[in-house]
């Protein structure tokens, strides 16, 4: 039986600023569990396995069964509130819905303080780790029979019903979803006919039927990929196309990128490659005319259509530079340009104890390690990693995106304190109280962090755990708000509260990152404010990843935050947080759509968006009775309300940018049952995060 380990990490290759608070990883331990706790296990992925096309993402049951038997102490026999049609809500009912819910959350949380969850729905991002796992000669090495039964599970849930895998979980079938996750079942040992249902021959018609396959693996040629020379690294950074520029996921991305291309790096082309090879495509491998395939992408596939600048780009690099730098002597300036992408690296990758910023450059940075040097110490650093982005649910084991762990664990502790049922909380707010504490960056980066193209991090929180070191506003917001709420509670109820200066420290950084000429925040870094830097964006899947911009949610959180410190503490910056949220509330205010909605950027979508907007606004002082972006707002959401009360929506909002309501979304599906090519747009909202 699979078991979640917290906080917990030892050997010669793991390091940790902070003894591994926040880590969650899962192991295999064959003499664990009983026999119904394992009998609960398998019926969880068996009912998933039955209603896999209404349950799409997991629901982390495995986790669950773990956790409740760890806090066995806290009661959930509380019976469940059920009113009928006619019956009215009262505060009995209220109160013990509410009990109810604080006594699950007090009943999920880990042992260091922050509770787990899957951070995951991306389908591209296990393969990649799979295909360097392999190419290093490792996989069986990091992945026992257990990991690889886990891993074949999740890809045979969320194969579509026409053969192929789409971008995300739930999407419709897509090239690049199709060709990497028929790939991880081959490396996972499939043959080309396994599958109970014949999983792996439908994935290959669909592969086949629309026009072949395009990855990397020994099984694609460089010269069918489009130039990303790392010679731009060395350019002078105030250079306006510089990478240094470039957002922080797109930088560390072409980043090892770049180098791979400069090295043109393939791996051992075995026996399973070489039948790949001719599985894979429409016509045989050795015929394929690869330059015609740098500019050509599959429909299905296609988001953001390449301009003619950008193709014209390509090809003068392509047939121009390319050509020249690979011979001598201009080959030193490719030799030169690689070891810098390399210092660079190697700076990010010990800046974040070797977990990187998220799943796919962790993935290719691996690779980057492994053509550097197979037996090198930064490999096997990587190599120890690798267990903090296997997450395994009822639908098997994926690679997440790393974690959430600081993000859920602020939401959830203000929502608790919000419940006021101190007599509920037991040591739950302790526990969530340090590791808030625990998991805020002490110091910047070591050495010279701005020639390196890094900002100060000091006093910020990640997205998950003190160790990953990548400064996020909005988390930082959140988990200043929720420190602010725990000081203002008994030392007995909520632990010993942070020292001041860890606050002052979260608003120095949380104001670093406004832009004083929109007013709004930036998420990791400043904002670049050269927007026109998107027309080369190389990607056909992605929009609006070349630079760092302000965004919504986080600036209405900030709102929030900073005055909610000012409130306790008046003396500290106190004009330039007047200044910042007057700016940030205009911000805030512009983007409000037509229907009184705000648009979600990290989330689903405008119900999302509406919330924090709708928060930060009320903390700036708008009511419903002064502010005509409140009232516009509620509108909406009463607008938008169901029958039953609730509300919902469906995660096609996101690429569309139209609300799209979870009923209206099926009547949609139902009547374009007939057109197979239908094309669903796809968003960076649902790649993060």
């Amino acid at each position: 039986m699979w078991k979640l380990k917290v906080a917990e990490g030892r050997g010669p290759w793991l390091n940790s600023t902070n003894n591994f608070v926040g880590r969650q990883i899962w192991e295999f331990d064959p003499d664990a569990g009983t026999p119904e706790e394992r009998e609960a296990v398998e019926k969880a992925r068996d009912d998933y396995r039955k209603n896999r096309s209404r349950v799409r993402p997991s629901g982390d049951v495995l986790m669950r069964i773990q956790l409740k038997k760890e806090n066995s102490n806290i009661d959930l026999n509380i019976p469940p509130v059920r009113l009928g049609e006619k019956e009215q809500v009262d505060y009995e009912a209220v109160t013990t819905a509410l009990r109810k819910a604080v006594r699950l959350n007090c009943a999920t949380q880990s042992k260091d303080g922050h509770w787990p969850a899957e951070n995951a729905g991306p389908l591209f991002f296990t393969p990649p780790l799979l295909i360097c796992l392999y190419i290093s000669g490792v996989i069986n090495t990091v992945l026992t029979a257990e990991h690889k039964k886990e891993l074949i599970r999740y890809l045979y849930n969320h194969q579509n019903d026409d053969g192929g895998w789409g971008f995300y979980v739930g999407g419709h079938s897509t090239m690049i979803g199709s060709t990497l996750s028929y790939v991880a079942l081959r490396l996972l040992g499939k043959g080309p006919y396994d599958g109970e249902n014949r999983e792996v021959e439908r994935a290959r018609k669909w592969i086949l039927d629309h026009g072949g396959a395009a990855v990397i693996l020994g099984a694609y040629e460089w010269s069918g990929c489009n130039p990303v020379p790392p010679e731009f690294w060395l350019f002078p950074s105030f250079l306006p196309f510089h990478p240094a520029k470039m957002w922080c996921y797109t930088r560390t991305t072409y980043m090892a990128m770049s180098y791979l291309y400069g090295r043109k790096s393939v791996g051992p082309i075995t026996e399973l490659v070489k039948s790949l090879r001719q599985e894979m495509y429409t016509q045989p491998y050795e015929e394929i005319d690869w330059n015609k395939t740098r500019h050509s992408c599959c429909k299905e596939d296609v988001y953001y259509p390449h301009t003619f600048i950008q193709d014209l780009l390509w090809d003068s690099v392509h047939y121009v530079s390319e050509p020249v730098i690979n011979k001598w002597p201009f080959s030193k300036i490719r030799e030169k340009a690689l070891r810098k992408v390399i210092n660079h690296m190697r700076y990010g990758a010990e800046g974040s104890g070797y977990i990187t910023l998220g799943a796919i450059e962790k993935s290719l940075e691996m690779m980057c390690w492994w053509a550097e040097d197979p037996n090198g110490d930064e490999f096997k650093y990587h190599l120890a990693r690798v267990p903090d982005f296997l997450w395994l649910a009822e639908d098997g084991m994926k690679m997440q995106t790393f974690g959430s762990q600081l993000w859920d664990c602020s939401l959830l502790t203000q929502a608790i304190m919000a419940s006021n049922l101190t007599d509920e909380y037991g040591d739950a707010l302790k526990r969530a109280h340090f590791y808030i504490k625990e998991s805020q960056i002490k110091e910047n980066l070591p050495g010279d962090f701005k020639k390196m193209y890094r900002h100060i991090t000091k006093g910020a929180w990640t997205f998950s755990d003190q160790d990953q070191g990548w400064a996020v506003s909005d988390c930082t917001a959140e988990a200043l708000k929720s420190l602010l709420l725990l000081s203002q509670m008994p030392p007995d109820v909520a632990g010993e509260k942070v020292h001041v200066e860890r606050l002052y420290e979260a608003v120095d950084i949380l104001l670093y990152f406004y832009s004083p000429e929109s007013g709004g925040f930036a998420i990791w870094e400043p904002a670049v404010p050269q927007p026109y830097l998107e027309a080369l964006n190389p990607s056909e899947l992605f929009a609006d990843i070349v630079v760092e911009r302000e965004h919504l949610e986080n600036t209405a959180a900030i709102i929030e935050a900073l005055l909610s410190f000012k409130r306790l503490y008046p003396g500290y910056r106190g004009k330039e947080i007047d200044t910042s949220v007057e700016g940030a509330v205009r911000f805030v205010e512009k983007r409000q759509q037509p229907n009184g909605s705000w648009y979600g950027y990290w989330g689903i979508c405008y119900i999302y968006g509406t919330y924090f907007a709708l928060g930060g606004l009320t903390a700036a002082g708008s009511t419903y009775k002064n502010s005509q972006s409140v009232r516009r707002g509620v509108q909406f959401l009463l607008s938008i309300q169901n029958e039953e009360g609730g509300w919902g929506e469906s995660h096609e909002s996101c690429p569309s940018m139209k609300l799209t309501e979870p009923a209206k979304q099926l009547l949609t599906q139902f009547k374009e049952l007939s057109d197979l090519n239908r094309r669903f747009r796809q968003s960076t909202v649902e790649i993060y995060f």
